[in-house]
């Protein structure tokens, strides 16, 4: 038996609201991370530190590129444009740029 559009669509309402908090659970968590990590401190343009995410998500991945699923994901960035970020196997606690 087919379910009802109206059923259907509390369906998604209700796992649109799921999304939602799982997605506030990880920023947070991942805001705690960061802000231990000392990056609160740090002044550095969000294009640039979303990329050196994307990198580190990379390198935890196993070097696998995959999409983040976000819009503006990479908005403003181009292949031309220097990166300030940390390569990925860069040592942490090195002289790197802050």
């Amino acid at each position: 038996m087919k379910k009802p559009s109206s059923r259907i669509r509390e369906e998604i309402a209700r796992l649109q609201d799921q999304l939602k908090q799982a997605e506030t659970r990880e920023a947070e968590r991942i805001g705690r991370i960061a802000l231990k990590a000392g990056l609160g401190e740090i002044e550095i343009d969000e294009v640039e530190l979303q990329a050196a995410f994307e990198e580190t998500a990379k390198r935890f991945r196993g070097g696998k590129g995959a999409a983040t699923g976000r819009k503006n994901a990479g908005e403003g960035r181009s292949g031309s444009e220097p990166s300030t970020a940390q390569s990925p196997g860069a040592d942490a606690g090195g002289s790197g740029e802050i």
